[in-house]
């Protein structure tokens, strides 16, 4: 893990594209700010483990051999 220290108003870059600026600093709390392409996505750490989490759930329901899908077919008649 790199750590940095950076003050109000400075910047880290990440590539040429992504930029994190300190906006405020007050007892244990820092607000800070992104600039990045909108097809990257940012997320909080407990949203992006919520998210995982939720993908993971559903993709072993879809794999469970007792999920019964029949009831969801389609019956065409020729």
């Amino acid at each position: 893990m790199l750590v940095l220290t950076r003050k109000v108003n400075e910047e880290i870059k990440i590539g040429s594209d992504i930029t994190i600026k300190i906006i405020t600093t007050s007892d244990n709390q820092v607000k800070i700010g992104f600039e990045a392409p909108k097809n990257i996505q940012i997320l909080r750490g407990e949203v992006y483990e919520k998210i995982k989490e939720s993908t993971i759930e559903a993709s072993k329901s879809l794999t469970n051999p007792s999920l019964n899908l029949d009831k969801y077919k389609i019956n065409k008649k020729v």
